[in-house]
Formats: C-alpha cells, sequence, structure tokens
C-alpha cells in the first residue's frame, strides 16, 4: 500500500476581550502530548471550509461566530505511523481561524485533556509545533492590523 498524505485544516480559535484576543489552545494526548489548536481531517465531498467550522464545534463544543481562511499551507511527515490511520504518512493542511462565543469548552477526551485561552505570547511559548506557531503567528498578525 502506497503511503499518502491525510488532507486537514488548521483552526485557530479566538475571541476578542476588553483586555484583548485570546486564543483557545487544546493539551493533545493522542498520537503525541502537548499543546496545539483545533485541526481535522476534511472528509469527502466537504469544503475545506466547511470542515474548519465542523471540527472546531467537534473539538471545541464552541458556537463558531466567523471562519476566516488564510493563504497560508503545508505538509508534514508524522514521526510515526499510527494504528488509527493506516496507510498515511503525513497531512497537509490549510489555515483557517474561527472566531468564537466564549462558553464551556467540551473537548474530545479521548484526544485532548485540557484546554487554556491565553494571549499571543504565551500561546507562542505553549504551542509544540514550527508549523502551528507560524500559523499563529500569521492570524495575530492579521487581528492586529
Amino acid at each position: 500500500m502506497k503511503s499518502r498524505y491525510r488532507r486537514a485544516v488548521f483552526i485557530l480559535p479566538y475571541i476578542k476581550t476588553k483586555k484583548g484576543i485570546e486564543y483557545l489552545i487544546l493539551r493533545r494526548k493522542l498520537h503525541w502530548k502537548g499543546w496545539e489548536f483545533p485541526k481535522g481531517a476534511i472528509k469527502n465531498k466537504e469544503s475545506k471550509k466547511d470542515a474548519a467550522r465542523r471540527e472546531l464545534k467537534e473539538e471545541t463544543g464552541c458556537s463558531v461566530l466567523r471562519i476566516k481562511k488564510f493563504n497560508f499551507s503545508g505538509k508534514y511527515d508524522y514521526n510515526k505511523i499510527f494504528p488509527d490511520r493506516p496507510g498515511i504518512k503525513g497531512q497537509t493542511f490549510s489555515l483557517y481561524a474561527g472566531q468564537v462565543k466564549k462558553g464551556k469548552v467540551k473537548f474530545d477526551k479521548k484526544e485532548h485533556c485540557g484546554h487554556r485561552w491565553v494571549i499571543f505570547s504565551r500561546a507562542l511559548k505553549m504551542l509544540k509545533f514550527n508549523n502551528q506557531k507560524k500559523s499563529l503567528r500569521i492570524v495575530n498578525k492579521w487581528l492586529n492590523k
């Protein structure tokens, strides 16, 4: 079987507060451990924007107010093959930001074990991977224009 890449979206959830912009990051426990923002596979016949909206709702439980697409995408290889993703060697991604309504965060306990609302500088320190850090910088620059 030929290895292939899973098509996915990265979504940065944010809220605007009196103190400024806060980002929602999730503590990952499935496949690896560390902080990330929501991401997920694009289903067959689903647009990237619809996938971003669905994944954001599924992974956070937050009401989505707005979805914004960015001209940033990439590809990465997994550091190992995952039994629940046979024939998949990595993932491609397209970047989106999602303005959400701050409320109770409900995450999938199989994938994540915690969450935090943090400002840009804190999120940048907590995120593990460079492609997510770059994604955060792009979204933060747009939000602070």
